[in-house]
């Protein structure tokens, strides 16, 4: 049986993406684990799916150009293989000639050698005259050259600003550093020493978001790192950081993490009361909350409760009186494209309208259940106006006794974190 290569591998993960709207990430792993490739073919492997993924429309324009037959009849597993190519013709330094022969051999393997030489005439074409110019016009070039849909940027520039939305779309189509969390009394910079004497290679900076925080460049799988199962690091982005931090537990609290998943915020508020709080973690998820759990067990945090519940309905008597509570609400992603470009195609426009009235009903019941004179920070990782601002402008409009404390924004090209929205809000003490 033919073993399985880095651009196989490639293509797999883009197969699932597209046909079974996997994330990238858990399909290249799914897919990397059945192989026995190599440190370097596994970087290929990732180099390639992502950048299929971040650079997409901008390899289709270049592939129409050059056929005669245009994509619309072209199955997904065939336009995989192409833009698979056209990457590697176009962004990398790989031989043209091994890039065209790899794509025509599985097109011919799955589709036979008609569509086989379709492909090498268009592959062909593409490494002997390039890629076609990029329009002229600012605004078109831009959307060409960074893959970015027009109602993503038409949302960033409603919320930011024409400036920063171009800012963005320019740093969506780059890859993201790891962010890394110490745990309570370890010292950044001994941590980094231990990650370096693990991984020689990686880029270890502090972050300019979050003090403390760190990020991580080619460091390979920092979950399989001595320091990681030690306890002593978490996986996450300093503005999921951020969102913690903005929450300030205090011991003795009791805290709710609303929409906890797996934890990564649980775990945050309880180490930042040094493990004196109360933390009930809540989630629909049964899966996240087992993972929520392991995330505790291993940094030996003792103070999280974790419930299954569907927050759009009010949560029981016994979960009510919250001193501080964190909606971490599920949102359109854009934020975070950096390190999930299959979100631009996944996502369409009309699904801010529907997230908005599902973050309407977790915001309604979650404020329900805080005290008088107690703190809700909403959260999400997107961008949009709708989701963000105007979301807590209608919060605060639509009942007494609520006061915005602060509001956050983090961009990429600034900040060096996923891109979020984050607002404090205090009920008063007489509402």
């Amino acid at each position: 049986m033919r073993s399985l290569g880095p651009r196989d591998v490639a293509r797999r993960v883009l197969h699932r993406v597209e046909e079974e709207r996997a994330y990238a990430t858990l399909a290249l792993s799914a897919e990397l684990a059945r192989t026995r490739l190599d440190a370097r073919d596994r970087a290929l492997a990732t180099e390639l799916a992502y950048g299929v993924l971040r650079r997409r429309s901008r390899l289709d324009r270049a592939i129409v150009t050059y056929s005669t037959r245009g994509l619309a009849k072209l199955d997904s597993r065939a336009l995989d293989a192409l833009r698979v190519a056209a990457y590697q013709i176009l962004f990398l330094r790989v031989p043209a000639h091994a890039a065209v022969d790899d794509a025509v051999d599985a097109i011919k393997r799955a589709r036979g050698p008609r569509l086989a030489a379709f492909a090498n005439a268009v592959l062909r074409r593409l490494a002997e005259r390039g890629e076609p110019p990029a329009p002229q016009d600012p605004l078109e070039r831009l959307l060409v050259l960074e893959s970015c849909p027009r109602w993503i940027h038409a949302e960033w520039a409603a919320m930011l600003g024409e400036r920063d939305a171009e800012a963005l779309a320019r740093a969506q189509s780059e890859p993201a550093p790891i962010g890394l969390r110490p745990s309570p009394g370890v010292d950044p910079a001994e941590l980094c020493r231990r990650l370096h004497a693990e991984r020689p290679a990686a880029s270890l900076v502090p972050s300019p978001l979050v003090p403390g925080a760190v990020l991580a460049e080619n460091a390979g799988a920092l979950a399989e790192t001595t320091a990681y199962l030690e306890g002593r690091f978490t996986l996450q982005d300093p503005a999921a950081q951020l969102a913690s931090i903005l929450v300030d537990p205090q011991p003795g609290e009791r805290i709710l993490d609303a929409c906890a998943g797996v934890g990564g915020k649980s775990t945050h508020l309880a180490a930042l009361t040094g493990d004196g709080g109360q933390i009930d973690a809540v989630d629909l998820s049964a899966q996240k909350l087992a993972l929520a759990r392991e995330h505790a067990l291993r940094l030996g945090l003792r103070g999280i409760t974790t419930h299954q519940h569907d927050l759009r309905a009010a949560l029981p008597p016994s979960l009510s009186g919250y001193d501080r509570a964190l909606v971490d609400a599920p949102c359109t992603g854009l934020g975070t494209l950096r390190r999930h470009p299959e979100i631009k195609w996944h996502r369409e426009a009309g699904d801010v309208r529907d997230l908005v009235a599902l973050q309407t009903r977790l915001l309604d019941t979650v404020a329900a259940a805080v005290r008088p004179g107690g703190t809700l920070v909403y959260a999400v990782c997107t961008l949009t106006l709708d989701e963000g601002p105007a979301q807590i402008e209608a919060f605060l409009e639509g009942r007494d006794g609520w006061e915005k404390d602060e509001e956050r924004v983090t961009l990429p090209h600034r900040d060096a974190a996923d891109g979020f929205f984050l607002a404090r809000l205090r009920r008063r003490t007489d509402s």
